[in-house]
């Protein structure tokens, strides 16, 4: 009895302790602070091992760090275009994209995503397209292949990635392979050899230094990056899985969206990669002019490479979504697997509803993810209550991450509408200012509500009391889902 008496004061003692390091000393997000007091104070114990695993604080860590010379030069390109932005001295080669000026320099300022618009663009909703094309890609590489995934499956579609890439290895082509530990974690380290033997590079992603415990688990790579020779970028939503083909039965097939960018804006792709592969690899990649060749393509797609993530302060891509939401005048076409937003997001939603945008919210008709599932219409509900309207994508599974504003600009990339894509999660996306690029979005948008279900608010108002009871506390959870 002494004894059970003196760990229960023990585990007292670290709860308040740890209590007072969450409120006073990691100066977190409200909404997060309580979700995490809800966990320590329900789940003593637990809630202790959890926030240990899963609560760490990257933002005052400096993670990455560029080569000096590179530092100063994109200092310079950075200097030079807040210059041109303050003076208003940036010519537009779409007239259209000057009243997003704003969003432009918030960019260009806090995540140092410079402005290029000589980028061409091609977009991919289905994964066997996607693939094909980076497969083409890959054959023709003369210099570098660059790839990183969040999920790589050691499937059919993995081995086909897999062997074109040992065969430009064992031609003489840099390969590098980065891959998140935890998204990957069934990866082989057979899979992996065949790449090394071949003479290609691989690393992961914040991996485990102690056999099944991760302390940085809750902090995933999310992106999905491929780069070849430095001209060619792809990003999007695709991983790399036979599910992604839509051969996964339980799913159906996988509706996503991928950018296939050529021009300029794929410098700044690699040197995402690079950033991230230096951070993950003992094997360091040194900035050279192989891997940044000039761009003579004369492509008309305005593009920005905005990247995020936990070891930030701001958070990027939420200020993205913000800043599009209240630019708004006609419609926003929202597509996410996951709709958790925090209340900022959530209240510029329905500012712009109740302002006569024409809102309108996509999701799976189907879930992968019941808790946050759930949670997805708890907020949906507040918005279908205003006159938002959402569609429910019953064709297979959407995972598509795009957002387009008026028909003019658009986002494309691998951050969800969710908090943990605007906190936790490791992101990249491209912002495109281009009228036909983000009118073509739209029409895709459109298209695919061919395939899906309305969800009214009747309908949402006239489901079980358990169902709203259990959405409810769900939504307690959202800032740490």
């Amino acid at each position: 009895m002494f004894l059970y008496d003196n760990i229960s004061i023990l585990v007292t003692l670290l709860n308040i302790g740890l209590a007072g390091f969450v409120i006073f000393l990691e100066r977190r997000n409200v909404a997060s602070t309580w979700a995490w007091l809800m966990v320590l104070l329900f789940l003593p114990v637990v809630g202790f091992v959890a926030y240990i695993i899963l609560g760490q604080n990257l933002s005052k860590r400096k993670m990455y760090k560029l080569e000096r010379e590179t530092e100063l030069r994109l200092a310079g390109v950075i200097d030079a275009q807040r210059s041109e932005f303050k003076e208003r001295a940036m010519p537009f080669r779409d007239p259209v994209m000057n009243r997003y000026r704003d969003l432009m320099y918030m960019n260009l300022m806090s995540s140092s995503a410079f402005y290029t618009q000589n980028n061409d663009v091609r977009i991919f909703t289905d994964g066997r397209e996607k693939f094909d094309s980076l497969l083409a890609a890959i054959k023709e590489a003369k210099e570098s292949i660059h790839l990183l995934y969040y999920i790589v499956k050691d499937d059919g579609l993995g081995n086909r990635l897999l062997d074109a890439l040992i065969e430009k290895a064992s031609e003489g082509v840099e390969v590098r392979f980065l891959y998140d530990h935890i998204g990957s974690s069934r990866l082989s380290s057979r899979f992996l050899q065949r790449l090394t033997r071949a003479g290609g590079q691989a690393a992961a992603f914040f991996p485990s230094k102690i056999p099944y415990l991760n302390i940085r688990v809750n902090y995933r790579n999310h992106r999905k990056l491929v780069v070849v020779d430095g001209k060619y970028g792809y990003i999007g939503g695709f991983n790399v899985g036979d599910e992604y083909l839509g051969l996964d039965p339980r799913l159906g097939y996988w509706r996503d969206t991928h950018l296939r960018i050529e021009g300029s804006a794929v410098l700044q792709m690699q040197i995402q990669f690079m950033l991230d592969w230096n951070l993950a690899s003992t094997s360091k990649v040194m900035p050279d002019e192989k891997y940044f060749p000039p761009s003579g393509l004369q492509g008309k797609v305005g593009v920005q490479i905005v990247s995020s993530g936990p070891n930030f302060s701001i958070e990027h891509t939420r200020n993205v979504y913000l800043k599009m939401i209240h630019s708004a005048k006609e419609c926003i076409y929202i597509q996410t697997p996951y709709f958790i937003p925090d209340e900022s997001v959530l209240t510029a939603l329905k500012m712009a509803v109740l302002s006569g945008v024409d809102v309108r919210i996509m999701i799976p008709g189907r879930p992968d993810k019941r808790m946050v599932y759930w949670a997805s219409y708890s907020y949906l509900g507040d918005l279908l209550q205003l006159g938002m309207r959402c569609f429910l994508y019953d064709r297979g599974f959407l995972h598509a991450k795009t957002i387009v504003v008026d028909g003019e600009i658009a986002s494309v990339g691998t951050a969800n509408f969710d908090i943990r894509s605007f906190r936790l999660n490791f992101e990249v996306n491209a912002v495109l200012y281009d009228t036909a690029t983000a009118d073509r979005l739209r029409e895709i948008f459109v298209e695919d509500m061919g395939y899906c279900r309305e969800l009214t608010y009747e309908m949402y108002h006239n489901r079980t009391r358990a169902e709203h009871f259990r959405e409810s506390c769900i939504r307690l959870l959202s800032p740490i889902l």
